[in-house]
């Protein structure tokens, strides 16, 4: 009688298929967007998902300047920025930064949700945010992701 072995397919940068989405931000909330798009870089939405190993797909996200926020947030979340320097404190309200850099809000959004080491700092690189409806990666052939 002979015993059975089994052995547990672990990915690696091999075997990953790394897929192109594009998301469009009309009226789509920050919070729930970003989480979801998060979920996306981090490759949670495949079966041979591994927390040690970028298993995750590119995302482009057009129309960020059409997200919203729920509640007050648009006129009372604060951004802030730090230049180094004493009293180099900048602080910028939601409805104004959206107005200046839309992208900057979908960004800082989706990199707070991803993990803070160098594995999350590649991760956040295949991320891409513009704030009209057109993007310059027609030629990766992007599917659309609906949430």
């Amino acid at each position: 009688m002979s015993k059975l072995h089994f052995t547990t397919k672990h990915a690696n940068e091999a075997t990953v298929q790394r897929n192109w989405y594009v998301v469009d931000g009309t009226n789509q909330t920050v919070g729930r967007i970003s989480s979801k798009i998060a979920a996306v870089l981090r490759g949670k939405n495949k079966a041979y998902y591994s927390p040690h190993v970028d298993c995750g797909d590119f995302v482009i996200v057009t129309n960020c300047d059409k997200v919203k926020f729920t509640g007050n947030k648009m006129d009372e979340k604060v951004y802030l920025n730090y230049s180094g320097y004493p009293g180099g404190k900048k602080e910028e309200i939601a409805k104004d930064l959206i107005k200046r850099r839309p992208e900057v809000i979908m960004e800082r959004a989706v990199k707070g949700m991803l993990p803070k080491n160098r594995l999350g700092r590649k991760m956040y690189k295949k991320l891409f945010v513009y704030a009209g409806d057109k993007h310059p990666h027609v030629a990766q052939q992007p599917k659309e992701l609906k949430f």
